[in-house]
């Protein structure tokens, strides 16, 4: 396997987990009226990161895949804003796995439009 090949994998089982931490996160909410759309909210996000990831590494061709990762990066930052909202609003009792998550969709933002960004550039 090539490094990019070993990096792609490791992206690809990053992103899943990230879902499944979100969906697990998403357990411990409060219940209310609130959290309830908040939680759709928040789990479709995080699932489409990932899913979307994995159809960009499966794209046909440059432009397909960019169009992909445009959207990976989307459901990634509003992953970070559905976050945000629980914070601000005291809809988790579990702080720290708030922000873990909440720094990890960070990252996953940065990586993804960093991706993004060099494909654009070198397109130019």
């Amino acid at each position: 396997m090539t490094e990019k090949e070993i990096f792609i994998g490791k992206l690809k089982k990053r992103t899943r987990k990230f879902a499944v931490d979100i969906i697990m996160f998403c357990n411990s909410l409060k219940t209310c009226k609130a959290s309830s759309v908040v939680t759709y909210q928040l789990v479709k996000s995080a699932s489409s990161t990932g899913a979307n990831y994995r159809a960009a590494c499966r794209a046909r061709s440059k432009s397909e895949f960019f169009s992909k990762i445009c959207i990976v990066v989307e459901e990634a930052d509003e992953t970070e804003y559905w976050l945000e909202i629980i914070n601000e609003t005291n809809l988790s009792n579990d702080i720290e796995e708030l922000i873990r998550l909440t720094k990890e969709a960070n990252e996953i933002t940065k990586i993804m439009t960093k991706a993004k960004n060099s494909l654009y550039i070198n397109n130019k």
